[in-house]
């Protein structure tokens, strides 16, 4: 197996930490070598916030990964969200010295790293820099400008912004787990090469990832990242509302939320009820479905709406920057009943549940479909892309191959012995030498001295 085709990614949530090993197979798909999982804590929306437990949870997650695939991780591709998050829309330009020679790679890096030189504001750094649409002598609405004649390089840039000193603990947090960081990417970015199809992109839509911490936001258009956010509510609030609106403890609000939650609260009938076991001995508790629904219904609603407003601001309502594609939801709070329902009913706009089963091999295990581990899967497939542009490889992996392990421990045993063997023989044998001819000497000595 080719070990420069293997990538890991590391989706580090609010609720959930994933690393996910994988590799591309013969016909291009995904295939998965192992997935390890682990609560996350020690980090609040997004962000790290108790550095010792996010080091411990990435390690327990590690371990698994490592255990089921067989391999040894060292390098990683990290998603990265939080509401520290922001985007700007930026345009740049280079003089090239020789307008006769043709535009080439490193014209556009040089065109990008111009970009990353901006000034931000204190404390914050730049994550991406994503180039959009390039002018070549003004010539515009040019997308691949790489053997194109031109004095002038100019294009528009999606720049993802995000605070520095969340970067840096996120990335202390991998360091310290043992691991090489290899990248960093978006997790809404992520997630959209995991569910979303080059149509869709092509055509416009609109990413919406409901994680535990954070709701996630990518817009694309002609099959260019348009817009992204990241709205610092996510599933935990949801469950935080339960808790506090039926005065049950959050596991048990959890519970309920994804066993019997809905976000359309006209799907429950007032008749239906729950029973939860009371606490140390307590009656139990009854409470209604139809109430539940009410309260996850309202921080929907709450959420979608923050969501729908960034489209606005995108422009959605543009005829030329109109998501004819419509809305993609992903995410664990996507499994949430009715919800597709609901952005339809709020947005006005055409939904789906994205699911990234559209990539991976067919053998993968079918819970590595679920909307769930949808980041995961982008993480890896953005790992592989780039560690097939490097001469090395990104993630660099030892198999353990307990088939040969006894021949090695064998042949380490056997060769050193036999002359540590001799060597003692030979030592001993000198021993003995020496003391018959100390002894020898000794009387000689006994003799002359009686003699005398």
């Amino acid at each position: 197996m080719n070990k420069d085709n293997i990538a890991v990614g590391l989706d580090i949530g609010t609720t959930k930490i994933v690393v996910m090993i994988g590799k591309k197979n013969e016909y291009g798909k995904l295939e998965i070598l192992g997935v390890g999982k682990s609560k996350s804590l020690g980090v609040h929306r997004g962000v790290v916030n108790n550095i010792t437990q996010t080091i411990q949870s990435i390690q327990q997650a590690i371990i698994e990964a490592e255990n089921d695939s067989g391999y040894k991780i060292n390098d990683v591709v990290v998603g990265i969200a939080g509401q520290h998050i922001r985007s700007i829309q930026h345009s740049d330009y280079i003089s090239r010295p020789n307008s006769e020679e043709v535009i080439n790679d490193s014209d556009i890096d040089s065109l990008i790293s111009q970009v990353h030189k901006l000034a931000m504001l204190p404390g914050e750094e730049i994550i991406h820099v994503l180039p959009q649409e390039f002018k070549v002598d003004g010539q515009g609405e040019i997308k691949e400008p790489i053997g194109m004649y031109g004095g002038r390089l100019e294009s528009s840039f999606h720049v993802v912004v995000g605070q520095a000193a969340s970067i840096r603990n996120l990335g202390r947090c991998v360091k310290s787990a043992g691991l090489e960081l290899s990248g960093l990417t978006l997790e809404p970015l992520a997630s959209a090469d995991a569910v979303l199809s080059q149509e869709e992109k092509e055509a416009g839509v609109a990413l919406i990832d409901i994680g535990g911490g954070t709701t996630d936001l990518a817009i694309f258009k002609d099959g260019i990242i348009r817009h992204t956010a990241v709205i610092p509510f996510g599933g935990n609030v949801i469950t935080e509302d339960i808790k506090e609106g039926c005065s049950i403890i959050e596991k048990q609000a959890e519970l309920l939320k994804v066993r019997f939650g809905s976000a359309w609260p006209g799907e429950n009938k007032d008749n239906e009820i729950v029973s939860i076991p009371g606490l140390r001995g307590r009656e139990p508790k009854e409470i209604s479905l139809k109430n539940l629904s009410k309260i996850i219904h309202a921080r929907v609603v709450e959420i979608i709406e923050q969501v729908y407003a960034e489209i606005k601001l995108y422009g959605h309502e543009d005829p030329k920057r109109k998501l004819i594609a419509g809305i993609v939801l992903t995410g664990g709070g996507s499994q949430l009943q009715h919800i597709k329902q609901l952005v339809e009913y709020i947005t006005g706009m055409d939904t789906r549940i994205g699911y990234p089963n559209e990539h991976l091999a067919g053998n993968s295990d079918e819970e590595l479909s679920s909307p769930l581990y949808a980041t995961a899967v982008g993480l890896v497939m953005n790992s592989i892309r780039n560690n097939t542009k490097s001469a090395t490889p990104l993630v660099e992996m030892k198999k353990e191959e307990p088939v040969f392990e006894p021949k090695v421990v064998i042949e380490t045993i056997e060769e050193p012995e036999e002359p540590k063997i001799e060597e003692k023989k030979e030592t001993t044998e000198n021993k003995i030498k020496k003391s018959f001819f100390d002894k020898y000497i000794e009387k000689i000595k006994e003799f002359l001295d009686n003699a005398e």
